[in-house]
C-alpha cells in the first residue's frame, strides 16, 4: 500500500518554511467585505477588481437565464449544439475588444491549454516571458514547440531569442506573455513586442487576465491601452477576474477562431459553462460597454491606497495597475504578517514561493472599485500599526 507519510512530511516542511497555504472558508459573498469562520474582514485578496461578484444585475441574469435554459449545457457544444446565449457572449466579447470573433471556454488557465498546442508544433518555435502565469507554462508543456524562455519585459533578450529561432530554422514563431503580471502588477513592454514580432514575422499571444477591466477604455485591456488594435494576433481573457464570474475566452480573426473550433481539446472534449455563468458574463460586458465609472473608481482607489503605502515607507514593488505587492521577502514573516492581518480585520494572503521566486514573499494587496474611502484608511491604519510591531516600516 502507498506510503502517505510522504505527503505529510512535505506538507510539515512546507509549515515550517511559512510556505504553507491556508485556504479560508467564505461564509458571505465577495465583496469588499467577508465573513470568515464567523469574523467580519475587509477583502484585499479577491481579483473582483469591478466589484462585479456580487452585482445585482449579473445575478438577475443569471436567474433569469436558469428560468430560459436550465441549469446545464448537456455535453460538449460540438455533440450537443450550443445554446444562442453562448453565441451571443461570444459576439460581444469579440465586440468589446475591438476584433474579428471570440471562442468562449470554461476559464482563462484552460483558453490557454486550448490555444497554445493546437497552433504549434515540432517545427515551431515559442517565445515566453519568464515570468508568464502558470497556465500559459503549462499550456507550452502541451506543445511540441521547441522553448526560448526570454528574460522578463527585456526587450533585446526576445530579440536574441527571435535570431536564435530563424538560425534553428524554425517554421513559425509565437511569442506569448502576459499583459499585466499578476504578482508585481507590471505591464509587458507590449509595443517593444509587437514591433520585434513584425520585424521577425512572428505572432503575438497575451494574456490579458488582468488588464480586463483595468487598462484602456472602460477596461477593454492592454492593447486598448496601448492602441496596438490588428497588431496582436491573440488576446487570451478570463471571465473570472474584473468581470465576477467564471470562464476564458481567445479573441482574435476569424479564421484563428474557426480553426480553434474544430481542434482545441478543452472545446472538443469538455462542456462549456452553464447558461447562468454565461448570462453573467454577458451582463458584466454589457455594463462596461455602457460606462466607464467602475473603472474609473478603481483607479482612483488603488492611486490612493499606493501613495499611502509608498509614504509609510512600505516597499511595492513596480506595480503599475491596482495589484499592490507589499514585499516583505521572507515566505515566514509574510505568513505571519497575514495572520496578524487577519486577527485585526484585514483579510490579505501571504504569496511565497513556488508563486513567486525563493525570497520574493510578499501580501499580495488586490484593490477593488468597490472599497470606500472608509475602507481603504482603515486598511492603512492596521498595515501601519502592524507594520511597525514588525519593524518593516
Amino acid at each position: 500500500m502507498f506510503d502517505y507519510s510522504v505527503f505529510s512530511k512535505e506538507i510539515q516542511q512546507a509549515q515550517d518554511k511559512g510556505l504553507y497555504v491556508r485556504i479560508r472558508t467564505l461564509e458571505s459573498p465577495q465583496g469588499s467585505w467577508l465573513v470568515i469562520s464567523g469574523k467580519r474582514v475587509l477583502n484585499l485578496c479577491s481579483n473582483n477588481y469591478l466589484g462585479f461578484a456580487n452585482e445585482e444585475r449579473l445575478k438577475k441574469a443569471a436567474i433569469k437565464a436558469i428560468e430560459e435554459w436550465g441549469v446545464g449545457p448537456g455535453a460538449v457544444r460540438t455533440i450537443a449544439g450550443t445554446f444562442s446565449i453562448h453565441n451571443e457572449l461570444e459576439k460581444t466579447l469579440a465586440r468589446f475588444k475591438k476584433v474579428e470573433d471570440a471562442i468562449f471556454l470554461q476559464s482563462g488557465f484552460v483558453a490557454n491549454q486550448a490555444v497554445i498546442p493546437a497552433i504549434t508544433d515540432a517545427q515551431d518555435a515559442i517565445l515566453s516571458d519568464e515570468l508568464n502565469h502558470a497556465s500559459i507554462i503549462d499550456g507550452v508543456r502541451l506543445s511540441k514547440a521547441k522553448r526560448y524562455v526570454w528574460k522578463h519585459r527585456n526587450i533585446e533578450d526576445l530579440e536574441q531569442k527571435l535570431q536564435q529561432a530563424d538560425s534553428e530554422g524554425a517554421r513559425r514563431k509565437l511569442i506569448i506573455t502576459d499583459g499585466v503580471f499578476s504578482m508585481d502588477g507590471d505591464l509587458a513592454p507590449l509595443p517593444g513586442i509587437v514591433e520585434l514580432a513584425e520585424k521577425y514575422d512572428a505572432m503575438v499571444m497575451v494574456d490579458d487576465a488582468h488588464g480586463e477591466g483595468v487598462l484602456g477604455d472602460s477596461g477593454r485591456g492592454i492593447v486598448d491601452h496601448f492602441g496596438l488594435h490588428g497588431r496582436v494576433d491573440i488576446e487570451i481573457g478570463t471571465l473570472s477576474k474584473a468581470f465576477g464570474v467564471l470562464g476564458g475566452y481567445v479573441a482574435g480573426k476569424t479564421e484563428l477562431v474557426e480553426y480553434l473550433k474544430q481542434k482545441a481539446r478543452p472545446f472538443l472534449f469538455s462542456s462549456p459553462l452553464s447558461p447562468a455563468d454565461t448570462a453573467a458574463c454577458l451582463e458584466a460586458v454589457k455594463i462596461l460597454e455602457e460606462s466607464s465609472e467602475r473603472v474609473e473608481n478603481l483607479w482612483k482607489n488603488a492611486n490612493y491606497f499606493k501613495a499611502e503605502m509608498k509614504n509609510m515607507g512600505y516597499d511595492i514593488g513596480n506595480s503599475e495597475t491596482p495589484i499592490t505587492p507589499v514585499m516583505l521577502y521572507d515566505a515566514k514573516l509574510a505568513s505571519e504578517f497575514s495572520q496578524k492581518l487577519f486577527e485585526n480585520g484585514i483579510f490579505a494572503q501571504s504569496i511565497g514561493y513556488p508563486t513567486v521566486p525563493q525570497g520574493k514573499a510578499r501580501i499580495r494587496v488586490m484593490i477593488s472599485a468597490a472599497h470606500t474611502r472608509e475602507d481603504l484608511d482603515f486598511a492603512l491604519e492596521k498595515f501601519r500599526s502592524i507594520g511597525k510591531d514588525f519593524g518593516v516600516i
